[in-house]
């Protein structure tokens, strides 16, 4: 499956904005999806998951609160919601699926990141 990540821009401190993630190749629906991200200077950490069917949701403790995760099946796409902007949140955001379920279980296919730059 290939992705597609947009909707990255400048947002101001307590701003919102909305990512998606558009997913091609095969059926998006065999896929549990999550977004990531990656800081200047800092490594790559988990944002959020959704799963392929019942649309559990999982998310990091920074973000619970701020950010929505969902999911589109019919669209292949998948979407990260973000409210309450941090300063510290400006990172270069990924995409991510993979076929099998659980927490620590390896993200198969990459997105190319969308930078969102928050701005205090």
């Amino acid at each position: 499956v290939q992705l597609q990540a947009s909707g990255g821009g400048l947002v101001q401190a307590g701003g919102s904005l909305r990512l998606s993630c558009a997913a091609s190749g095969e059926s998006f629906s065999r896929y549990h999806m999550g977004w990531f991200r990656q800081a200047p200077g800092k490594e790559r950490e988990f944002v959020a998951a959704i799963s392929r069917i019942d649309y559990t949701r999982g998310y990091a403790d920074s973000v619970k609160g701020r950010f929505f995760i969902s999911r589109d099946n019919a669209k292949n796409t998948v979407y990260l919601q973000m409210n309450s902007r941090k300063p510290e949140g400006t990172a270069l955001y990924y995409c991510a699926a993979k076929l099998t379920a659980g927490i620590a279980t390896i993200y198969d296919y990459w997105g190319q990141g969308t930078l969102v730059t928050v701005s205090s």
